[in-house]
């Protein structure tokens, strides 16, 4: 782990993990440690902002202590959460099925063929692996309330469009990279499209506004 600092009141962790441990298993792994200190009184921080191999903590009143912290905090991240745990954080399955977000998918994507071919199954092998991964959102970025969902093997990763799309209808369903996402409003995007919810994914009235915040674990279902 590297920590730099990020203006007067920031700072931010490079997490660099083993080869056998995905990196956004380790930026989960300390999103939730540094939420939990949070939460206990250990950090002030009025940001902690997971990236694809960062995290950001903002508004720190002394981050010249705040690092000191994370470095003693590094080694109990990873001894806590132990390389096999580091691993299934990104992994289908999971126990606490109690605390998934339950996502219904129609799947009828224009790219859906494309990516059974990607893959080299026919679709509803496709939607069969869709349906069965407990995907977790490892960050939300592009648009207010986009999820980036983890949880797909690493060998499945696809190539975006060659061509974005001017225009993706909001609640569709895509992939790209190693990554499952699903658009919160409509807007240019050009990731695979392979279905499409319903479910609102932000709304600036709620609290909090996007649906599927960093950490919660999703599982889409059939429509």
């Amino acid at each position: 782990m590297r920590i730099r600092p990020v203006g007067a009141h920031a700072l931010l962790l490079d997490c660099t993990a083993p080869a056998d441990i995905p990196e956004a298993a380790l930026v989960e792994a300390w999103r939730a440690e540094l939420w939990r200190r949070r939460e206990r009184g250990d950090l002030i921080a009025v940001e902690i902002v997971p990236a694809a191999r960062t995290v950001l903590l903002d508004g720190l009143p002394d981050p010249t202590t705040t690092a000191e912290q994370l470095t003693r905090w590094a080694s109990a991240v990873t001894r806590a959460r132990g390389a096999a745990e580091l691993r299934d954080a990104t992994t289908e399955g999971g126990a606490d099925d109690a605390a998934d977000v339950f996502v219904p998918v129609t799947f009828d994507g224009p790219d859906l063929a494309a990516v059974a071919e990607h893959w080299g199954v026919d679709v509803p092998a496709v939607r069969h692996r869709l349906t069965s991964t407990r995907f977790r959102v490892a960050f939300c970025g592009f648009a207010p309330g986009f999820p980036y969902l983890t949880g797909l093997p690493a060998d499945l990763a696809l190539p975006r469009l060659a061509t974005p799309r001017p225009r993706v209808p909001a609640g569709s369903v895509a992939l790209a990279g190693p990554y499952a996402g699903i658009y919160p409003g409509a807007s240019p995007g050009g990731w695979l499209l392979v279905g499409r919810t319903d479910l609102v994914l932000f709304d600036v009235a709620a609290d909090p506004p996007a649906r599927l915040g960093p950490g919660t674990t999703v599982r889409m279902v059939a429509a």
